[in-house]
């Protein structure tokens, strides 16, 4: 201790010697993006219910897709929403100083970093910390997709959901756009009927009711359940009808349908990214990576500038093996036990002297996710009468 001693006498001293257990991040705080005539513009405002956002932005007559969108995130059970509103075009005319109009609707989107509190678009995205998910509901402009893509992918611990265009213009369903590789992004097709008080019955993009679904699984079941097979609240039709022998063309694409089934309702029935990589190929895994990954980085910022030594090591396996024990127990890993869901090495081989001298520590961490049931089957065949069933 660097305390010093002078006179006799009883000291009592605090020393840290517990775990420093490791918090699970939340998975599904949302940020959507859209153009509205009313609020604050290239702002992102937090709300945590529909009337929180009808304050700061108007209702459906504000907005072609946002609010819509919005609305259907909170009734399928989301809580939590950054809401951008990037403005619009005439908007930002009338806000330049010599009243030109931005060059087309993708530069509203991807925005502009002018630097701290001015940045715009999916640059004013990057000061809030707590976004997991990013929707731009009803913009299918590749461009604009590849941006939110590329923002996700930048960001690291975020996920884009992106919209199918709302009618398909050339030939069928295998004749579908779509967007271009990546593993923290999902697409989904067609688009949804909902009800609007104003108009009636319109058909919206299925991204803002799609975040809602991944928020009500994530709390329900957990980020490491695919947010599939789930009914979507606020739907009442389809655009397109999906067939079985079209979701044959679509999936293997990494199109998730949406598709009505009788007595069943309508529901999400596909949960692939559209990455080609078979390691990203579902949405749910690359989601818990992105939990666990910046769950270790968060909880573990206590470690920078300890002495980089064998108990250091120790303390860091203890604690991130303890995390990663307690998601196993919750069905987040596949293995019989712990040795075969996941490994946690930080040692002499992960550090040598050469790794020690350049004020690195290194740890390697290995996981064994939970893949849905996707293709479910069942091999049923005759028996012979009075034979024995072990046979």
């Amino acid at each position: 201790m660097a305390t010093s001693y002078l006179s006799p006498g009883v000291y009592v001293e605090e020393v840290d010697r517990g775990t420093k257990p490791l918090e699970m991040v939340g998975t599904s705080t949302v940020a959507f993006l859209g153009e509205c005539a009313v609020g604050p513009v290239n702002e992102p405002i937090l709300c945590t219910n529909w009337s929180q956002f009808t304050k700061h932005f108007g209702d459906f007559q504000n907005s072609e897709y946002l609010a819509h969108a919005v609305y259907g995130f909170f009734n399928n059970g989301g809580s939590r929403a950054f809401v951008l509103n990037v403005g619009t075009m005439e908007g930002a005319a009338a806000g330049d100083k010599e009243g030109k109009k931005p060059a087309s609707k993708a530069a509203l989107y991807m925005g502009s970093d002018n630097g701290p509190g001015t940045r715009t678009g999916l640059k004013a995205l990057e000061d809030v910390d707590d976004v997991n998910v990013v929707c731009a509901p009803g913009q299918t402009d590749p461009v604009i997709q590849d941006a939110v893509l590329t923002h996700c992918e930048n960001m690291r611990y975020r996920f884009a959901i992106l919209d199918s265009p709302e009618v398909i213009e050339k030939g069928g369903v295998d004749k579908l756009p779509k967007p271009r590789d990546s593993k923290y992004g999902a697409y989904y097709f067609p688009w949804v009927e909902v009800y609007d008080p104003f108009k009636g019955n319109v058909f919206m993009p299925p991204s803002g009711y799609m975040a809602g679904i991944y928020a009500r699984s994530d709390g329900e079941r957990g980020v490491h359940k695919a947010p599939a097979n789930e009914i979507v609240r606020g739907a009442i039709g389809l655009k397109y009808n999906i067939t079985r022998g079209e979701q044959d063309l679509l999936n293997p694409k990494g199109i998730n349908c949406i598709r009505e089934f009788p007595n069943r309702g309508i529901r999400v029935w596909g949960a692939r990214t559209v990455s080609s990589d078979a390691s990203w190929r579902y949405v749910n895994v690359r989601r818990l990576f992105n939990m666990v990954e910046q769950s270790i980085e968060l909880g573990t910022q206590w470690v920078v500038f300890e002495p980089n030594d064998h108990r250091l090591w120790k303390r860091v396996t203890r604690d991130i093996g303890a995390f990663l024990l307690r998601l196993w127990r919750q069905g987040a890993l596949f293995g019989k036990t712990p040795e075969e869901a996941f490994y946690v090495k930080c040692d002499e081989e992960t550090n040598p002297p050469e790794v020690i001298d350049a004020g690195q520590m290194i740890c390697e961490i290995g996981m064994c996710p939970v893949k849905p049931a996707e293709f479910v089957i069942f091999r049923i065949g005759q028996m012979p009468a009075g034979g024995d069933v072990s046979e």
